[in-house]
């Protein structure tokens, strides 16, 4: 009986997590996924544009959602908010999993944007799931979640204590603590990929220890859908930077072997690397890891 089977099974309001599986040591390929369907929220977006163009040839059918028609063809796009649970449910209907890209993705939100697009919009993307039975939901969080949180001496952990450094900060936090709850309370298969700096190229000098290239961006999305793991886990998002400080062991846990190295662009930037997540330290906080 498989995942989906199980979760099928159960009462619609309880459905408990699974016990954890054997990891796969491979590195995931078009063979995994066969006929495979997900839904990429925030699909007319940098990241989702991504996705879209890269999951289908990895053997995934691409649903996306965002609130304007996409650019270009798209044979399956759905035009709506992540706030509105009718709407989520009509995109979520039928998918396996969902990557969920969608809100406001500014350092600078204020409170109210934060609180009604990626928190409630979080809560409504998760519960969608339920409601529909998809299996897994991939989250897209973020390094301000954890942005206050200082360089050790060995690499950051992945799953090292939230310490935000802002309001978006705190809605990643909060998106986080959704995904772990649905996790928990409901048995949703939920990752939160604290994403450094994903862009084309570094834009700056902190980039080039937190730089995630487009295609390790793929790398890591796909390890997160197909790679056999139960509950909640949180991963950085995150290439093989040579001035990397954020370890790769739970990403390696679950499939997602980095390849790109931003270090080829090191001679655009000087000056010293900033010794926290966000790149700046907090006011009054006391300046430590962990």
């Amino acid at each position: 009986m498989t995942t989906g089977d199980r979760m099928a099974a159960m009462p619609e309001n309880r459905r408990n997590a699974s016990g954890a599986e054997a990891e796969d040591e491979g590195a995931p390929t078009a063979s995994s996924t066969p006929s495979r369907s997900v839904l990429v929220t925030g699909g007319n977006g940098s990241l989702g544009r991504v996705l879209r163009g890269a999951l289908p040839t990895l053997g995934w059918q691409v649903r996306t959602l965002d609130l304007g028609e996409p650019a270009g063809a798209a044979s399956d796009a759905v035009v709506g908010s992540i706030t509105d649970l009718d709407t989520m449910r009509r995109a979520s209907a039928g998918m396996d999993a969902v990557v969920h890209l969608g809100g406001i993705a500014s350092p600078d939100a204020g409170w109210d944007e934060a609180l009604e697009v990626n928190i409630h919009g979080t809560r409504t993307v998760l519960e969608a799931a339920r409601l529909e039975r998809v299996e897994r939901v991939v989250l897209a969080s973020s390094n301000h979640a954890v942005g206050y949180q200082a360089r050790g001496s060995d690499d950051l952990p992945a799953d090292v204590r939230v310490r935000p450094d802002s309001f978006y900060g705190i809605s990643k936090a909060a998106l986080e603590a959704l995904g772990s709850f649905y996790a928990d309370e409901y048995g949703l298969e939920v990752t939160a990929l604290r994403i450094g700096q994903c862009q084309e190229r570094p834009s700056d000098l902190r980039a080039l220890a937190i730089w995630l290239s487009f295609p390790d961006f793929v790398r890591l999305t796909h390890a997160a859908l197909v790679s056999p793991w139960s509950g909640f886990s949180t991963v950085w998002g995150v290439s093989r930077n040579t001035q990397r400080w954020w370890s790769l062991d739970a990403g390696e846990r679950i499939g997602f072997h980095p390849e790109d190295d931003a270090e080829i662009y090191a001679s655009d930037f000087t000056g010293d690397q900033p010794r926290h997540v966000g790149g700046t330290a907090p006011p009054y906080g006391a300046d430590q890891a962990g």
